[in-house]
């Protein structure tokens, strides 16, 4: 956490109402983030999962070391990611392509990150691989009141075969004393083409939207954040259409998304790339009570993709693209084939 001190000019940088030149305000500042940890699995054959096809179950030599340094990865950047402006790790961060509760533990138990006391919130999905979503939450900041698990029901085209995906999790709890709600999403594939695979995450976007409707039918102020790998770009039919997720700050209605995101991707910045072609799969959205100007609650400041020079390829036929952990048969030491993604939320301080 950190505490933000600043004069009348820049209060018009953070969007804060206009005061007189000698006031000043004080602001506590929190990360929010979302990270696709690319096939964080651990070293044990589970037989009631396909895990056996995860990288690291397909290498034959030196496992435990290899599974020993991603997990050091992983805490690094997690340890990182906006500790720039708020001195301090993100207070809450979804994650995807994780194993099992396990593998959450030793991250979150890392040398980085064990001051900072995570708590996680994690289900087993009926995902075929084994790969589930999951929460971690700084306990001094945020307390979780309830957590669900949200199944989504998609079936192949040719076959009508149920296909077992990941489930999507909603937690809710206070930030600080205030209800906040967390979607976090792991959306189908794009595995045999986009326009083909497209029906499978509009149906993902629906439950989304169910999940959504019924927080804003109990309250229509509800604070909802959604992130997630959506394997959909910001204008995709499944976030315009079906979220409705808006661009502008200035056209989201009651119960309206603004999505940040996809000012990022108009400009051409993505979180993953493929082909040499970026996307901008990692998303965070938020529901309209975010952007209101009442600083005595939590507020978006401003959004942002985790992509320092350290997380990125320096060279070879991927150059510039994320830094992954995986590649050709083998380990890189690397980190995860996407970018995290990340907001600010601010609130003045009496």
């Amino acid at each position: 956490m950190r505490l933000i001190k600043t004069c009348a000019f820049t209060l018009l940088i953070l969007c804060v109402t206009t005061i007189q030149a000698q006031e000043s305000k004080t602001f506590k500042i929190h990360t929010v983030a979302f990270y696709n940890l690319e096939n964080l699995f651990d070293t044990i054959n589970d037989p009631t999962k396909n895990d056996e096809a995860s990288p690291i179950m397909e290498m034959n030599t030196e496992i435990g070391e290899i599974y020993k340094k991603k997990v050091q990865n992983m805490a690094r950047v997690i340890s990182d990611i906006g500790a720039d402006d708020t001195n301090n790790s993100p207070v809450i961060i979804g994650v995807s392509e994780v194993e099992n509760r396990d593998v959450l533990e030793d991250v979150v138990n890392d040398p980085l990150l064990i001051s900072k006391d995570y708590g996680i919130v994690h289900y087993d999905s009926p995902d075929i691989r084994g790969i589930d979503v999951a929460l971690l939450y700084q306990k001094r900041f945020f307390t979780p009141i309830n957590t669900s698990s949200h199944e989504l029901v998609i079936f192949d085209d040719s076959s009508r075969e149920r296909i077992y995906t990941r489930d999507q999790l909603l937690v809710s709890g206070k930030l600080d004393g205030e209800l906040i709600h967390v979607i976090v999403n792991h959306w189908p594939s794009r595995r045999g083409g986009e326009a083909r695979s497209r029906p499978k995450r509009v149906a993902a976007a629906k439950l989304n939207k169910k999940i959504i409707d019924s927080l804003q039918t109990i309250d229509p102020y509800a604070k909802v954040v959604i992130m997630g790998d959506l394997n959909d770009d910001p204008v995709n039919a499944s976030v315009k259409d079906v979220l409705k997720a808006e661009r502008n700050k200035e056209d989201v209605g009651l119960k309206g998304i603004y999505n940040p995101m996809e000012e990022f991707f108009k400009n051409g910045i993505g979180s993953n790339a493929y082909r040499d072609s970026w996307s901008l799969f990692d998303q965070i959205m938020i529901t309209k009570p975010f952007l209101e100007k009442d600083y005595s609650t939590y507020q978006f400041y401003k959004a942002g993709i985790y992509n320092k020079n350290y997380l990125v390829n320096k060279r070879g036929r991927y150059k510039g693209y994320p830094l992954r952990s995986f590649a050709d048969g083998g380990f890189t030491d690397g980190f995860s084939d996407h970018f995290p993604v990340y907001i600010y939320l601010i609130k003045e301080m009496e």
